[in-house]
């Protein structure tokens, strides 16, 4: 029996741009998308989540629990970012949304 081979880190580099935005809050930090909700989906805790994944990714990796977790929240993005008609937010839950893609890549099943 072949053992799978071992999961492989998404370098920092890969991530694009910083969990914070430069010189702007993040959604979660704005009176305007405080406990917004798109599709049951609360904005604030899904930025969080995505969040803290990447900070783990980037740190130790992610363990079968939070590639899970990752892939749930990767498919809630894709939920609500067609949802989101201001276009900060929309533009910024794109960015998160591609970084949670290029961190979840290296834990995607190979076809067989």
């Amino acid at each position: 029996m072949r053992r799978p081979a071992p999961a492989r880190r998404v370098p920092r580099a890969c991530l694009g741009e910083p969990l914070r935005v430069r010189g702007g809050l993040r959604p979660g930090e704005s009176d305007g998308f405080r406990g917004v909700d798109v599709g049951g989906v609360d904005l604030v805790l899904l930025d969080a989540e995505v969040a803290g994944l990447m900070q783990r990714e980037l740190s130790d990796g992610l363990d079968d629990g939070g590639i899970a977790v990752l892939w749930r929240c990767i498919a809630a993005l894709d939920r609500i970012v067609p949802l989101l008609h201001e276009e900060y937010c929309a533009s910024y839950f794109a960015r998160l949304r591609a970084m949670a893609r290029v961190a979840a890549a290296p834990h995607t099943p190979a076809a067989t």
